[in-house]
């Protein structure tokens, strides 16, 4: 568990474009369970969740078409929420960081930290851009 005053300014950067927090089980179930396509991001305090997960995916909410509902949850700290969200991503293993993509409740798009770790924010945005011209 991480002190909540380390994880702040992480946890607004997401809050500040638009992410509903996710506490509880029951958040990320009534987070999924709404119609249209939603972005969950698993944060991380990890040097790649700063460096381009976060950024990377702040920036491709820029363009009109991006998904209906953006929520998070915080890996290590929101620790019922990330496990009931990773579920939720089954057959993807757990990681942190990582974005994925529902519609109507449905994983359509997964981005693992191994998709993340070494690329730069902009391919991680034009990843996500994709999945958001097939999807949203």
């Amino acid at each position: 568990m991480y002190p909540p005053e380390l994880v702040k300014p992480m946890r607004q950067e997401l809050v500040d474009a638009g992410f509903e927090e996710l506490y509880s089980a029951q958040d990320v179930e009534e987070a999924l369970a709404k119609k249209g396509t939603t972005l969950v991001m698993v944060n991380s305090v990890c040097g790649c969740a700063a460096g381009t997960a976060r950024p990377g995916t702040i920036a491709s909410l820029q363009l009109d078409k991006k998904p209906d509902h953006l929520a998070t949850v915080f890996a290590g700290v929101d620790q019922e929420s990330t496990s009931k969200a990773r579920e939720m991503m089954v057959p993807f293993p757990p990681s942190s960081p990582s974005i994925a993509l529902f519609k109507d409740g449905q994983l359509v798009h997964m981005l693992e930290r191994h998709h993340i770790e070494g690329r730069s924010a902009q391919m991680i945005a034009e990843n996500l851009l994709g999945a958001y011209a097939e999807y949203c």
